[in-house]
C-alpha cells in the first residue's frame, strides 16, 4: 500500500489529463508522476527513507504535491507545516516531528529555524543554487524514478498537527490505509468525475485541502484548479474562464459570497458546492439554496479521522444536520462517563472508523485519553435523531456558563442568522462577575441594512431563552 498509488494509476491510465492548473500553466498525470519521482530519488540519494519524516512549509503551489508524492512514494512521513506560521512554531513543529527535510520557498526560508537538531536538509523550491530544488535535483538523472515503498496498511504516512483546543499543536499521526480509505470514501461521496475541476483556495497544509480535495481529486483523474488562496474576485473569475465544477469551502466563505453582487462572473460550469471545517448555519445553508437552485453538502470530521466521517447526504439531506455516518464509520453520542445518551439527547460525538488516527505522535496518554473505550472523542457537542443525522451544537470549550446554564454560541449564532439584515454573528463569553460569564455577540449587518444593538436584543428574547440572551451586542464592519 502507498497513498501515491492511486495518483500514479491515473499518470499511467491518462498521461496527458491535466492533473494541476496554476496560474495559467498546466501539469499533467505524466509530468506530476515524472517530477515525483525524479524528486523521490534525488531525497533518497540524500539519506531520506522509509519512516523519517519531511516537512512541507508551503502555500498552495504545484511543488505542493510534487513533495508530497515524492515522500510518500519513499514511505516517509510527511509533515505540513501552517504557511503563516513563524519561526517558533516552526521550530516547534520541527523538532517535535524529527523531521530530518524540509520543503519551504524563499518568501517564508527566513522562518526556518538554523537550529534544529534533526534536521539535515533546507530545500527552497522556488529558487537557484546551494538549498535549492533545483540543485538538489542535479543529483540524479532527469529520467530518475523510484518503486514506490510497498507499506503496511498501519504504518505512518503524515502528520497534520492540531492545536486542538489548549496547549501545544500535536502531531495526528495518519496511517496508509487512514488516508487511503477516506479519500476514496470522498470521492464517492462527492461523486468526482475525471472531467471535474476543483477549486483548491483551501489551504493545502489543512486536512480538507490535503486529504479530501487534493488526495480524493487526484485519485480520481479530476484537475485541481490551484490558488494560493482564497481572493473572491480572482477565484470568481476563474471559475468562469477555467470552468470550474465542484466548489468546496468553508462556511465564512459562502456567507461572504452570499453579501456580494455575483451578477458579473460567470458561475454556470459549477454543479456541486460543499462546505466543511466549521458548522454551516442553517440559515445559510438555506439562503445558498434558495439563490443558486443547489444545496451545499456538507461534511463532517475531525484531522484525527483524516477526516471526513459524516456527510449530508446521498440520498436524503436534512438543513441543519452534517449528515450520516459515511462507509465504515460509526458515531454515538456520548455522556460525560462515556455512555451512549438516548437519540434527541445532546452530549459528545464519538467516532469509530477506518479514518480514525493511530494516534498523537510521541504522545501516548493524550492519545489513550482521545481514543478512550475505542472511540475517537471529538471535543464536539451534538445530537443524533432516529434516522442517525447528526446535529452540531458547538465545540466542548466553547460553552459559555451563565450562572450554571449552558449556553452554546453556535445555537445563538442560528436564531441571529433569522434576524433580518443580519450577514454574520459571532457568539462569545465575557467574564461577568454576578454571573460567571454572559453572552456577548458581534454582528456584522447585511449592506444596506439599519440594525441596531436594541433590535438584536429584542430579537433574542422573543426567540430564546433569557440566560442565552446577548449582553453585549457590537454592530460591526467585519
Amino acid at each position: 500500500m502507498n497513498v501515491a498509488l492511486p495518483m500514479l494509476r491515473q499518470a499511467a491510465q491518462r498521461p496527458a489529463a491535466c492533473a494541476i492548473r496554476f496560474e495559467g500553466r498546466s501539469i499533467s498525470y505524466r509530468e506530476l508522476a515524472a517530477s515525483a519521482g525524479r524528486l523521490a530519488a534525488a531525497m533518497l540519494a540524500a539519506g531520506i527513507g522509509r519512516g523519517d519524516r519531511v516537512a512541507l512549509y508551503l502555500p498552495n503551489v504545484p511543488a505542493f504535491a510534487e513533495c508530497y508524492y515524492a515522500a510518500q512514494l519513499l514511505g516517509a512521513v510527511t509533515v505540513t507545516i501552517n504557511a503563516i506560521f513563524k519561526t517558533e512554531e516552526v521550530r516547534f513543529l520541527l523538532d517535535d516531528s524529527g523531521a530530518k527535510m524540509v520543503f519551504t520557498v524563499a518568501e517564508l526560508a527566513g522562518f526556518v529555524p538554523p537550529d534544529c537538531p534533526a534536521l539535515q536538509h533546507r530545500v527552497i523550491v522556488d529558487g537557484e543554487g546551494p538549498g535549492s530544488l533545483a540543485a538538489l535535483l542535479q543529483a540524479v538523472p532527469g529520467d530518475a524514478n523510484v518503486e514506490p515503498a510497498d507499506c503496511a496498511p498501519g504504518e505512518p504516512a503524515a502528520l497534520l498537527y492540531s492545536s486542538g483546543t489548549t496547549g501545544f499543536p500535536k502531531g495526528v499521526t495518519l496511517s496508509q490505509h487512514n488516508i487511503d480509505s477516506n479519500t476514496a470514501t470522498a470521492a464517492k461521496y462527492s461523486g468526482f468525475r475525471p472531467d471535474d475541476r476543483l477549486a483548491l483556495f483551501l489551504p493545502l497544509f489543512h486536512v480538507y485541502g490535503q486529504n479530501y480535495i487534493m488526495n480524493g481529486a487526484l485519485r480520481s483523474g479530476a484537475t485541481l484548479v490551484m490558488f494560493r488562496r482564497f481572493v473572491p474576485d480572482g477565484v470568481l473569475r476563474a471559475i468562469g474562464d477555467e470552468r470550474i465544477t465542484m466548489l468546496f469551502a468553508v462556511p465564512t466563505i459562502f456567507i461572504a459570497l452570499l453579501g456580494m453582487d455575483l451578477s458579473p462572473y460567470d458561475l454556470s460550469s459549477v454543479r456541486y458546492e460543499m462546505s466543511a471545517a466549521a458548522t454551516m448555519p442553517e440559515e445559510v445553508s438555506r439562503r445558498w439554496t434558495e439563490r443558486f437552485g443547489r444545496l451545499v453538502y456538507e461534511g463532517y470530521g475531525l484531522t484525527e479521522c483524516s477526516p471526513f466521517a459524516c456527510y449530508n447526504d446521498l440520498t436524503e439531506h436534512r438543513f441543519g444536520s452534517v449528515g450520516r455516518a459515511v462507509d465504515g464509520f460509526e458515531l454515538r453520542i456520548l455522556d460525560e462517563q462515556d455512555r451512549e445518551v438516548a437519540r434527541g439527547q445532546w452530549g459528545e460525538i464519538g467516532i469509530r472508523g477506518p479514518g480514525v488516527m493511530l494516534g498523537y505522535w510521541n504522545r501516548p496518554q493524550d492519545t489513550e485519553r482521545a481514543l478512550r473505550g475505542g472511540w475517537l472523542h471529538s471535543g464536539d457537542i451534538g445530537r443524533m435523531d432516529d434516522d442517525g443525522y447528526v446535529y452540531i451544537v458547538d465545540r466542548v470549550k466553547d460553552m459559555i456558563n451563565v450562572s450554571g446554564f449552558k449556553v452554546w454560541p453556535a445555537e445563538v449564532e442560528a436564531y441571529l442568522y433569522k434576524l433580518p439584515g443580519v450577514h454574520e454573528v459571532a457568539v462569545y463569553g465575557l467574564p461577568d462577575e454576578a454571573h460567571g460569564e454572559s453572552v456577548a455577540v458581534a454582528v456584522v449587518p447585511r449592506p444596506g441594512a439599519a440594525l441596531s444593538a436594541a433590535q438584536v436584543i429584542e430579537f433574542c428574547k422573543a426567540n430564546i431563552a433569557a440566560y442565552k440572551v446577548p449582553q453585549r451586542v457590537d454592530i460591526v464592519a467585519e
